[in-house]
């Protein structure tokens, strides 16, 4: 991502809040381990990886002049928060929801980015339990949010897909998947009407457009009222995708020629 804003011009730093990260596969213009490692945590307080992790954010919230002194050597650059991948940190934890809230108050203007393995669409059960967690996470970090499939030349490698990919990125009728108690939560989730996902392949440029942001960046420039209208529908959650979609789907997808009620009837 970093070396696609780059190729657009734009002026990027990445951030690394993750203290369990070591040997960083990208240049960091700040990184938590100068003030705190996992090693470090789970040494001295004789903490496992998860308790280690939590206490290290916690120190992080504490610690919020170190991380304000950091970053304000970097005016006028888009930031890239390499966040922890634990979920427990984003559904129930407070500290990164309040280290979040806190870049707001520097008038950072932040968007989530949440990365899910296509593969877990082949998975009813890995699926739902994917909604559920993306949808607990919406809730409590509360930002804008855009959850993105990622890997997506590999969707079908743990198994075929009952369905069409828009099925799934769109998150559409569920109750296909699960019955009584299942359609119960499966509720839940489409009675928010909040999470959908983008396709990624990163290497599409134009996937990785959609994924950066829903196209925020990419909205301002020489070509007006174009950008007018990309910043508009990203504003709204009007960015049709269907054909983007689809040739997703056609290139990674093996085609069966089904319908929906087909494929159903198949279950």
């Amino acid at each position: 991502m970093q070396e696609f804003l780059s190729y657009l011009g734009r002026k990027v730093v990445i951030v690394n809040l993750d203290p369990a990260n070591e040997g960083l596969p990208y240049p960091c213009a700040v990184d938590i381990s100068e003030l705190v490692t996992l090693d470090d945590v789970m040494d001295g307080l004789k903490l496992g990886p998860n308790g280690g992790l939590i206490y290290s954010m916690e120190y992080l919230e504490a610690n919020m002049d170190w991380l304000e002194n950091k970053l304000k050597h970097h005016h006028g650059y888009y930031f890239l928060f390499d966040c922890p991948g634990q979920v427990e940190l984003y559904t129930h934890h407070n500290s990164v929801k309040n280290i979040f809230a806190q870049l707001s108050k520097w008038n950072f203007r932040l968007t989530a980015v949440h990365l899910v393995d296509s593969h877990y669409c082949a998975d009813p059960a890995k699926f739902i339990s994917v909604l559920c967690t993306s949808l607990s996470t919406m809730l409590h970090v509360e930002l804008p949010h855009v959850n993105v499939l990622s890997k997506m030349d590999l969707i079908e490698q743990y198994g075929k897909l009952a369905f069409n990919l828009d099925f799934y990125t769109e998150v559409l009728d569920l109750s296909y998947l699960f019955h009584h108690l299942n359609v119960k939560l499966a509720e839940v989730i489409q009675d928010y009407s909040l999470v959908s996902f983008v396709p990624l392949n990163i290497q599409v440029s134009e996937r990785k457009r959609k994924a950066n942001g829903h196209d925020f960046p990419y909205c301002f420039g020489d070509l007006e009222e174009r950008n007018l209208q990309a910043l508009m529908s990203a504003a709204v959650g009007a960015d049709f995708q269907f054909s983007t979609t689809l040739s997703v789907q056609e290139k990674y997808m093996e085609a069966t020629g089904k319908t929906v009620k087909d494929e159903v009837m198949d279950l």
